[in-house]
């Protein structure tokens, strides 16, 4: 376990969540709804807020896989570095798509408080939410 899970753990950052299997679709439903409103926006050219979205779309994805080992975040951090120590390390996750999740929640931040966001960031983000979101749906959704 690394010192980053065990920390989140114990700040009670990351916690089991026995309700967690029963939100996993409530979750891929939500990623999939953020991703479609993303692509809407993107096409209507508001970069900003196609990368707020696309984030989203991630972040719930992310949740999904979280929830369907019965765990739940409190901490977008924590959220990241649980989908590495529970999918990356196992291999169920590529590498790739924990870097782009970690560059979606910066962009994201970046977009969100202040006020920076770019058309070419956003392609890469909706290139990478598709992705993580059809391995995500491969993990929980059988």
């Amino acid at each position: 376990m690394s010192s980053e899970y065990e920390e989140c753990i114990q700040k009670g950052k990351i916690k089991p969540f026995s309700r967690g299997r029963s939100l996993v679709s409530k979750e891929m439903e939500t990623s999939l709804a953020d991703l479609k409103s993303a692509e809407k926006t993107f096409a209507d050219g508001n970069y900003k807020w196609a990368t707020i979205q696309v984030y989203y779309a991630m972040f719930h994805a992310a949740r999904a896989l979280l929830y369907s080992n019965n765990m739940r975040e409190r901490s977008h951090y924590c959220l990241v570095v649980a989908i590495k120590e529970l999918f990356v390390d196992k291999k169920l996750v590529p590498p790739s798509l924990l870097e782009a999740l970690k560059e979606a929640k910066s962009l994201r931040e970046d977009a969100d408080y202040y006020d920076r966001w770019s058309q070419a960031g956003c392609s890469r983000l909706l290139v990478d939410a598709r992705e993580l979101l059809a391995i995500a749906r491969k993990i929980v959704i059988p």
